[in-house]
């Protein structure tokens, strides 16, 4: 892996924005990101005072709730070089939705519009910031398809970022889908609102994931890839799911998104 520009300066200090998916459902992938960018020559902190984005209640139009939590996030993340998340969907709240929460508020605008510039999706940091350009020494057998999702690629600009170090990964043949830029049907709070429409949205994914032939499937935001998890295990579908963190740091060893670890397969077997 290549390191910053200017190896004569100081390690750039990030703070890790865990996000609440990542911390609840896989964690293993906040554990991949510390070491991609602790071998990119970062030092790296995960500081404990930090919450949820506000995310699912922004969407749901509580502003007021938005903002406390937002007076938190930004409490817990000020004094950091640069604040990276494994989430285009957190880090697009951040740095696109923060500022103009506090509009009303000079101060705190100054305060929110400081963190957001600072704050990145973890393949964009790698490759715009970092200027990495290979992972070397990582390797991973498989035919996979990426899913750009729709925080990371339109608030974020993550396209060509995660591909460019995928290419790096030894074995790792990419096939693009037909769409991938097409929506999964998650959306937070709206798979909840509108089941219908979403599953309708995410079968149309599935089986253009199926189209491509590929048995393992990427993406950059743990809630598009437990929602597209989910439906592909209710097709039947063998399509493994995992974060791009995990292969891009050689931690794609374990159980995928939705499968169950050998310990909890044997929980649930019959004696």
């Amino acid at each position: 892996m290549t390191s910053p520009e200017s190896p004569a300066a100081a390690p750039p200090r990030v703070a890790l924005f865990v996000t609440c998916l990542v911390d609840l459902y896989r964690p293993g992938v906040g554990f991949a990101a510390i070491k991609l960018l602790e071998d990119a020559g970062c030092i790296v902190e995960v500081p404990e005072a930090q919450v949820c984005c506000g995310q699912p209640a922004y969407n749901s139009g509580d502003r007021a709730d938005t903002t406390a939590i937002a007076r938190q996030v930004i409490a817990a993340f000020e004094g950091y070089d640069y604040v990276v998340a494994p989430s285009g969907s957190c880090g697009g709240m951040i740095r696109d939705h923060y500022p103009a929460l506090f509009a009303a508020e000079p101060d705190w605008q100054v305060r929110a519009g400081a963190v957001a510039a600072r704050t990145y999706e973890l393949t964009s940091f790698l490759v715009d910031v970092l200027k990495v350009d290979t992972l070397a020494g990582v390797a991973c057998d498989a035919k996979a398809t990426y899913h750009d999702s729709c925080s990371g690629l339109r608030e974020l600009g993550v396209k060509t970022q995660p591909r460019r170090l995928l290419e790096s990964v030894a074995g790792l043949e990419l096939v693009e889908m037909q769409t991938p830029e097409t929506c999964c049907g998650f959306g937070g709070t709206f798979c909840i609102k509108y089941g219908e429409v979403s599953t309708d949205i995410v079968s149309r994914k599935t089986a253009d994931i199926a189209a491509t032939g590929a048995g393992l499937l990427l993406a950059g935001d743990m809630g598009c890839l437990l929602n597209m998890a989910g439906r592909l295990q209710r097709e039947g579908s063998a399509v493994q799911v995992r974060h791009v963190a995990e292969v891009l740091a050689g931690m794609a060893d374990g159980p995928a998104i939705g499968e169950a670890s050998l310990g909890e397969a044997d929980k649930g077997a019959a004696p």
